[in-house]
């Protein structure tokens, strides 16, 4: 399971998302602004729930990022934002399979 999902709109507003994890509308912004322009996230990586995350790849629909043993997985699609906050032992390619 994933430690931390979340489902966003793609104007930012939060869906539905884990009890204990903390995202914000503007975290979820700054994610789907970075989709058009990626050079911030190899500058300044994710931010989630106030934790920043290695930027590590991406493109126009998946944006993968690092974080110890764990990290972060987005998918976007034509209406949402999907977020998957995963942790060891969850691995990244089993944490896409999830979001």
């Amino acid at each position: 399971n994933l430690k931390k999902p979340a489902i966003a709109g793609l104007d930012g507003n939060i869906w539905a998302k884990s009890a204990d994890f903390n995202l914000t509308s503007e975290e979820v912004k700054a994610l789907l602004a970075s989709y058009e322009d990626t050079s911030k996230l190899h500058s300044n990586g994710l931010v989630l729930d106030g934790q920043k995350y290695f930027y590590l790849s991406g493109d126009d629909r998946v944006v993968r990022g690092k974080q110890g043993k764990g990290g972060v997985h987005l998918m976007k699609t034509k209406q949402t934002l999907l977020v998957g906050v995963y942790d060891e032992p969850l691995t990244a390619p089993e944490a896409a399979n999830i979001t």
